[in-house]
This record gives structure tokens, C-alpha cells and sequence, in this order.
């Protein structure tokens, strides 16, 4: 019985002192961070800011009832409507840091947007006025400027670099808690979001709130990699999604406002889309890979160009296109009047094709773009068309194709084609009225993939089309 006794202890004291080492090792292996924190968070600074807004005034058509002196809603209405100021102080937190001992500020532009006054706050508790020396919203990146000199400030570090998986540290001020420190990881780089074609943000699970917007995101050596920019939240919390801005992005941005004050884009002038496994077996891809260009704008570099719609880019200059999403920043920081080589897929063969980079307009609405009642009732596809009125050729933008006016179950309805559609081109062909539809159609390989080309809401999109095979066409 001792002798199990002693086994038993010594075994209890192994298993304790291997799991001790494994949690002592494991401890080994995380990041320093709090030699991070003290190395860089004097060079973060809280920014405050004030905008005026204007207050929404009663409508003309609603009237202020009569009441009596007594009644509770006299008081409610007197306070509400009609002693409301037009204007009043909006105050809002972020986060920045400095980049150059002289005083120049990195920071998000959507934190300083619309600031009648802006405020920067040191570690040190020093407090001072700011001026925008330039704001980009495509980027979301602005540069400030404080009267100060020897400031601390951060090192600037290489994004490419980064590996997904790798350890980052923030450093902000969530909710107006100034210095506060949050680490993870990175989760993606490249991403593209809604609404932001010039960005390839790095997607990390670093706790961002509120506050935290234009603050930096640090690697390991503690270089900034990031401006820490938006969140995915359906509460309006953190909820494990963070999206920065790669610092060599922000950097090229914050050059330009330093110079000029405001940042110049090449521009291409082609609508895009992702290339799908239906879109490249329509197009005799073996993946799907590159941006489809669905459209090319009017008087744009593209439209000087041998580039088509139905051109597939693969590369831009050196750099492989895996998405559609990897072609907006490639080309937005192209020197305007460089010449790109685009490798193209048309037509089943690979070409280059040149052009020369213009500069990206600052009007948004330049970059959108912009007959008989023949009827063909084609059960193949399960649609209808009709041939293009003229008041629908301006509305919707072109000059010829056939309008979709019904769509039953079958090809059409399984590609996505709605009715209100127009389709302009079938493969390579252009559908200029429903004869063309209907000889085009009658040439189709049954139960074959073909992109068709059309317009919606005016905007161009390809959709894969797989013609019912012999089977279905007995039925």
C-alpha cells in the first residue's frame, strides 16, 4: 500500500509540473504586449470634435394644435416645435496618431467630417487645436496638424507583410476611454466592403468600438500596419469583425494631402464584375477568376482602348486578379497618363490589350456612366421579349436590344433575368431587335453555358444562360 501511495504522489507531482510547463511554455509564446503599449501609446492621441448641426423645423402642413394652458401637451409641443434652435453643438470622439514629430496627425476622415473645431489630446493630458490639412473619403483617411514640435511619434510599417494569423495590437479610444489597448489577430487581408472599391482592408478579430475609429493598428515590432476604420456590428458593437486600412494606402493618401490637398486617382472607366463558376464555364474559363468588364464608360481611357465588354482581366501590368475587388486600388494608384498592360480572356484567347490611366473624376454621377412592338415568345429560354421603344432606349440607356416582357420558369428565371431587363448582347453577338434575339437563339448549342449582357436599372451585368438540353425541349 506505500509503495502505491508513493507511486501515486510521484505520478501526481509529474502530471502537475508537465502541466505547468506547458502553460509556462504557452505563456512564452504570446507577445509582449505590454512593452508594445509602452513603446508607442504616447504617440495616440484622442480627438475631439464639434459640428453644428441644423435641427429638423415642423413641416408647413403641420399645425400646432390649439390647447388648453393646462394641458400636458401644450408644454410638450412649446418645447418641441416650437422653440426648437435651428442650430445646435454635436460633440463626437476618435482616435488618431502622430506620424512626424512636427505635429502632422493620421486619423479617419469620417472622424473629422463636417468639424467646426477639432481637438487633440495628448497621453501627457496637453490639449490642441487641429487643422485639416486634407480629407479623402474614398480612402477614409484625413491628416491634421498641431503647433508642436518633438512630438512622439510612430514607425510606420509594411502591410504586405502581415500574415493572417499573425498578432496585432490597437491602441484607441472606445467610447472616450483614452490609451486603451485591445489585441488579436488577423483574420483576412484584402477585403473588399460595400461601397468601398479603393481599399483592400485588412479584416482582423481585434476588439474596435465606437472611439476606436482613425486610431493605429501595430504588428508585432510595433510598426503600424493600419488605421483601424469600420466595424461589422447589427448592434452597433463590437461583434468580432474589424476592418483597417492598410498604412501604405494611408500613407500614399496623406502624401498627396500634404502636397496638394487632395488626392488624385488614375481611373480606367469600366464596370466590373466577379467572375462566377456559371460566368466561366460560359466563357470556356477551367475557374473562375479575374473582373468581367460589363460596361465601358463613355470618353474614358477604356473607351480609347481596344477593351470590350465580355473582356475578362486577368492582370493588371504584373499583378494577377484573382477578384474583381483587386482591380479598384490597383488602378486608383496608378499615375495618371502611365500606360497599363491588361491580359484579357475574349473569345476564348488570351490578348493584351494597352491603356492609358486618366484621372478619376470628382463628379460621382460621371463614373455611373452615363421602335416597333415586335414580339418573340421563345418557350427555349422561357422568356419574352419585345422590341425597344424609344422612350425605353433613353430610359434605360442604349441604343438597341430586346426588352424583357415576361419571364416563366426555366433558363432565363434560373440565370437571373428579371423582367424590365434588356439584353443587348448573347455571347460575342450584339441583340439589336428580337429578329436578331431569335436568330441568335436559334443558333445556340442546347444545354450549353453563353454569357448574355444585360441592363438593369442602367447599370450593365453578365448572367450565365444554360439553354435547356434536348430533354427538356421534347417536354
Amino acid at each position: 500500500m506505500n509503495v502505491n501511495l508513493k507511486f501515486t504522489k510521484i505520478f501526481a507531482f509529474l502530471i502537475i509540473f508537465c502541466t505547468g510547463s506547458a502553460v509556462f511554455a504557452y505563456r512564452g509564446e504570446l507577445p509582449d504586449f505590454a512593452s508594445l503599449v509602452k513603446q508607442n501609446a504616447a504617440a495616440v492621441v484622442n480627438i475631439s470634435t464639434t459640428q453644428v448641426l441644423k435641427s429638423q423645423k415642423t413641416p408647413r402642413e403641420f399645425n400646432i394644435p390649439d390647447l388648453p394652458e393646462d394641458s400636458p401637451f401644450r408644454d410638450f409641443f412649446r418645447r418641441f416645435f416650437d422653440e426648437l434652435p435651428e442650430e445646435r453643438d454635436a460633440r463626437s470622439l476618435g482616435s488618431g496618431f502622430v506620424i512626424s514629430e512636427d505635429g502632422y496627425i493620421m486619423t479617419s476622415a469620417h472622424v473629422i467630417a463636417d468639424a467646426t473645431e477639432i481637438l487633440v489630446r495628448f497621453s501627457d493630458r496637453r490639449e490642441l487645436a487641429a487643422k485639416v490639412i486634407g480629407s479623402d473619403r474614398r480612402s477614409d483617411v484625413a491628416l491634421l496638424k498641431v503647433e508642436a514640435t518633438g512630438l512622439p511619434a510612430v514607425r510606420i510599417g509594411n502591410p504586405e507583410q502581415l500574415s493572417v494569423g499573425e498578432w496585432v495590437l490597437a491602441i484607441g479610444s472606445p467610447f472616450g476611454f483614452e490609451s486603451t489597448a485591445t489585441a488579436g489577430i488577423v483574420s483576412a487581408k484584402g477585403r473588399s466592403l460595400p461601397n468601398e472599391n479603393y481599399v483592400p482592408f485588412i479584416q482582423t478579430d481585434v476588439a474596435i468600438n465606437p472611439g476606436n475609429s482613425g486610431g493605429p493598428l501595430f504588428n508585432l515590432d510595433g510598426e503600424v500596419v493600419g488605421i483601424n476604420a469600420q466595424i461589422y456590428s447589427r448592434t452597433g458593437g463590437f461583434m468580432g469583425l474589424s476592418f483597417a486600412v492598410p498604412i501604405d494606402i494611408a500613407t500614399e493618401v496623406t502624401d498627396q494631402l500634404k502636397r496638394s490637398g487632395k488626392v488624385s486617382r488614375g481611373w480606367l472607366g469600366v464596370l466590373i464584375q466577379d467572375v462566377t463558376s456559371e460566368l466561366a464555364e460560359s466563357f470556356g474559363m477551367a475557374k473562375p477568376t479575374g473582373a468581367l468588364v460589363s460596361e465601358i464608360m463613355p470618353n474614358s481611357p477604356a473607351a480609347a482602348s481596344k477593351l470590350k465588354p465580355g473582356d475578362i482581366i486577368l492582370r493588371y501590368n504584373d499583378s494577377e486578379l484573382a477578384r474583381m475587388s483587386d482591380l479598384p486600388p490597383l488602378v486608383g494608384f496608378t499615375p495618371i497618363g502611365e500606360t497599363v498592360k491588361l491580359e484579357v480572356i475574349r473569345g476564348g484567347k488570351s490578348r493584351i490589350v494597352e491603356v492609358t490611366i486618366g484621372e478619376l473624376p470628382e463628379d460621382e454621377q460621371q463614373l455611373a456612366g452615363r421602335a416597333g412592338e415586335q414580339e418573340a415568345d421563345d418557350r427555349l429560354l422561357g422568356m419574352t421579349v419585345k422590341n425597344l421603344t424609344r422612350e425605353q432606349k433613353k430610359k434605360m440607356d442604349v441604343e438597341e436590344g430586346v426588352y424583357i416582357a415576361d419571364v416563366a420558369s426555366g433558363p432565363a428565371s434560373r440565370a437571373g433575368i428579371q423582367t424590365g431587363d434588356v439584353i443587348v448582347q448573347i455571347q460575342d453577338k450584339a441583340v439589336t431587335d428580337v429578329d436578331t434575339f431569335k436568330k441568335i437563339v436559334g443558333e445556340l448549342t442546347s444545354g450549353k453555358s453563353v454569357p448574355v449582357l444585360i441592363r438593369r436599372e442602367n447599370r450593365s451585368l453578365f448572367l450565365a444562360l444554360r439553354t435547356n438540353g434536348n430533354s427538356d425541349r421534347n417536354n
